[in-house]
């Protein structure tokens, strides 16, 4: 009986130096996968800082650019607002314009028979002065 209980000791011993060494290959593939892993990440880290400055420049040239953009829209906006005040002057010069060409056509309407004797009387001078000149030949 006590040989039995030897042999259950030496198996029992030689389970436990199996168990020993599949836990040992376990942790050596899992520090190998770990090793693996940091250098992975510190691989991405750096593509991390990378991609940070890169990202804070295109940043830094949206915020320049939306700055230009907002400029010249003001720039923009002061020469729109400059056509438009020059088109209310073009538009008070043409009203101005009629308004006075009304005015002549009105004159010259209320005058139109003024004129006509006036021009008759003219026609007549003119003749008047012609034969006089004739007769003093």
């Amino acid at each position: 009986m006590i040989n039995l209980l030897y042999i259950a000791a030496f198996i029992f011993a030689l389970a436990f130096v199996a168990l020993v060494i599949y836990v040992i290959k376990v942790l050596k593939e899992t520090e190998r996968t770990m090793t693996s892993v940091a250098n992975t990440l510190e691989g991405i880290e750096k593509q991390m800082e990378g991609i940070t400055t890169e990202t804070t420049l295109l940043l830094n040239r949206t915020n320049a650019l939306a700055d230009d953009i907002n400029e010249k829209s003001k720039r923009l906006n002061v020469v729109v607002e400059s056509v438009s005040g020059l088109g209310t002057t073009v538009n008070g010069f043409n009203q101005s314009i009629k308004h006075v060409a009304d005015s002549i056509s009105r004159v010259a309407e209320d005058s139109k028979e003024e004129t006509a004797q006036a021009i008759k009387w003219g026609t007549v001078i003119m003749e008047l002065f012609n034969r006089r000149k004739k007769n003093n030949i």
